[in-house]
């Protein structure tokens, strides 16, 4: 029976790959910080953490395939329980991190879908600021959510798949509809190339300096994020030693490939000082802009009237918002309960309150993720609340959320060698030179650390402490937590 199973072929796993990595938000978001600037550092976290990163999880999934707890039950028996749990945990804050800034961006999204474009600065209710408005719905909508996911009505997540048509469609169109301005246009880009030093330095005041240059590259790391939840494919391939690698190379040159050539081509329609610089933009919008702008300058390229490219912006912005949507109820829907139910499961059992494991009627750790929907809409809160306009609103968001992504992959590339040294028998081995193997971890280790460090630098030296807090406040304290409540459940449980 075993044996008639499908087998996932070389284009098969590049196309999940590629569906789990790329996204088009992150594009936008590194041309708005660093224009094309950011080419560069989305190569060099392509080739030196993307890829080597890539055969590290499939070797942790082909080892633990039948393990139930995920990334949890790879560190566990690599590095040991402890370690791994406040590992996990840092991990999960992740995706806690990311239901907190996907509740508060989506009513950006709404509003381009309803009227075109961003309007959610102009909202105001009950003498609220826009930015605190934001903050009530996107509580509301972590509430309302959570609800039906607990209830079992997780089936909306099933539009995600939707959207990721629809997603592929949106870069299509983005790509043909580039082709045609640049050609219209006889070759004259909207954000004129001075020379080399454009590829290095960036548009961006914020991005100047030498440190606040090098913290960028825990934007490009966030780009590459997802990696570990393809760990587990290895078994389901036919001579994964192959298949894996080879699917690996290609999907990583397509990816980093498409991340360079559309930022590039975001520069055929989009200067950089009369759009991107422009009052009201920011990290929450920009994809909308992008789009909206390239929809406009399409119409411009081939002398259409104003009222005609107005239009043809605002139906490809509503198409792109119609895309997220999808895509992030859809998201959302599986990560209310996913992770959290991954960890709780996949862990000893001993070492939580007998209330957080138990599942409801519909096989779903309710209390947990009524927990969790708790310290979501507190930190929404205590963020929207804090004073900051929506431009700082959302780049705290977007810090927050690239270095609690990044944080992860500190244990699990640092946990590498101990597994290697385990000599647990697997399929799938990308790693044979112990030396090497040491050296590449180090490498990736130093990068990750130095971009982390660097994210919540910056902003202190900026003055800006508030966005510093943030940055760095999800993994400390979701750090701190994990340590201080595995020692109080071990100690209880006298757990070695």
């Amino acid at each position: 029976m075993e044996e008639n199973k499908k087998k996932i072929t070389t284009f098969g796993l590049v196309m999940m790959i590629i569906t789990a990595i790329f996204g088009f938000g992150n594009v936008s978001n590194a041309y708005a910080q660093m224009g094309y600037g950011s080419i560069i550092w989305y190569i060099l976290a392509g080739v030196c953490f993307f890829f080597p990163c890539g055969l590290m999880m499939a070797e942790y999934g082909s080892a633990f395939k039948d393990a139930k707890g995920g990334i949890y039950s790879w560190l566990a028996e690599s590095i040991g329980e402890r370690a791994a749990f406040i590992g996990t945990f840092i991990w999960l804050a992740s995706w806690i991190v990311w239901m907190v800034s996907t509740a508060s961006r989506i009513w950006i999204t709404f509003s381009a879908l309803i009227f075109g474009k961003d309007t959610t600065q102009h909202w105001s209710m009950l003498g609220l600021s826009s930015t605190e408005v934001i903050g009530v719905l996107g509580i509301l909508f972590i509430l309302i959510s959570t609800f039906f996911t607990t209830q079992g009505m997780d089936s909306i997540s099933k539009v995600g798949s939707l959207g990721g048509i629809f997603t592929v469609v949106t870069n299509i169109i983005f790509l043909i509809a580039s082709l045609i301005i640049i050609f219209a246009n006889h070759g004259q880009l909207a954000q004129p190339i001075h020379g080399i030093k454009d590829f290095i330095t960036s548009p961006n005041p914020q991005f100047q300096t030498p440190i606040a240059i090098i913290s960028f590259v825990v934007y490009a790391i966030f780009a590459y994020g997802g990696m570990e939840s393809l760990g587990s494919v290895t078994d389901s391939m036919d001579k994964p030693e192959k298949t894996f690698p080879r699917g690996l190379i290609i999907a990583s040159l397509f990816t980093i490939g498409a991340y360079v050539i559309m930022i590039f081509m975001i520069g055929f329609s989009v200067n950089y000082n009369s759009v991107v610089a422009k009052h009201g933009v920011n990290l929450g919008n920009i994809t909308y802009i992008v789009f909206n702008q390239l929809g406009v300058y399409l119409g411009h390229s081939l002398g259409w009237s104003a009222a005609a490219s107005h239009t043809t912006g605002m139906l490809i912005t509503r198409f792109v918002a119609l895309t997220q949507v999808l895509g992030f109820l859809g998201a959302m829907f599986i990560l209310l309960y996913s992770p959290i139910k991954s960890f709780i499961l996949g862990s000893d059992k001993r070492l939580w309150p007998e209330k957080l494991t138990s599942l409801n009627k519909h096989n779903m750790p309710a209390n947990a993720m009524w927990l969790q929907a708790i310290i979501v809409c507190v930190i929404i809160f205590l963020v929207a609340f804090g004073g900051s306009a929506a431009q700082r609103f959302y780049l705290i968001l977007t810090d927050m959320a690239n270095v609690s992504t990044s944080f992860p992959y500190l244990f699990l590339v640092g946990a590498f060698p101990f597994f290697k040294k385990k000599k647990i028998e697997h399929s799938f081995v990308a790693f044979k030179n112990p030396f090497w193997t040491n050296l590449l971890v180090i490498i990736i280790e130093i990068i990750l650390s130095a971009g982390i460090i660097f994210t919540c630098v910056q902003p202190i030296l900026d003055g800006d402490f508030e966005t510093a807090f943030w940055t760095i406040a999800g993994p400390v304290f979701f750090g701190l937590v994990a340590f201080i409540f595995y020692q109080v459940s071990s100690k209880k449980h006298k757990m070695k």
